[in-house]
């Protein structure tokens, strides 16, 4: 999460959604205030992250979209634009998860 914050993201929220969800054990939801902000979001998820995870993640969306997911199995990870978290209100949906991290 350090290196997300590093590329601009903010709000990052990590949810717990084990037992509540079969598609993965945790979501990641982060924000990112311009478009070269989310491309450089994208960029670590797609690239500096597969040695981590030990595979590249499945990707949707591109930096200009207002939502960005990346899902390396057991943790997704979804990056909003400022307007797209807005508009989407995730958490809204995962109420129950707990929240294990929050990093403003």
């Amino acid at each position: 999460m350090d290196a997300v914050s590093a590329r601009g993201a903010a709000d990052t929220l990590l949810l717990d959604i084990r037992g509540l969800s079969v598609l993965a054990d945790y979501f990641v939801v982060t924000t990112t205030s311009s478009t070269p902000q989310m491309r450089a979001v994208r960029d670590l998820l797609d690239r500096e992250l597969k040695s981590v995870a030990g595979r590249r993640p499945l990707i949707e969306g591109e930096a200009s979209d207002a939502w960005v997911l990346a899902d390396f199995g057991d943790v997704v990870v979804h990056v909003f634009s400022e307007d797209g978290r807005a508009y989407y209100q995730l958490e809204e949906f995962w109420t129950e998860a707990p929240v294990v991290l929050r990093v403003q």
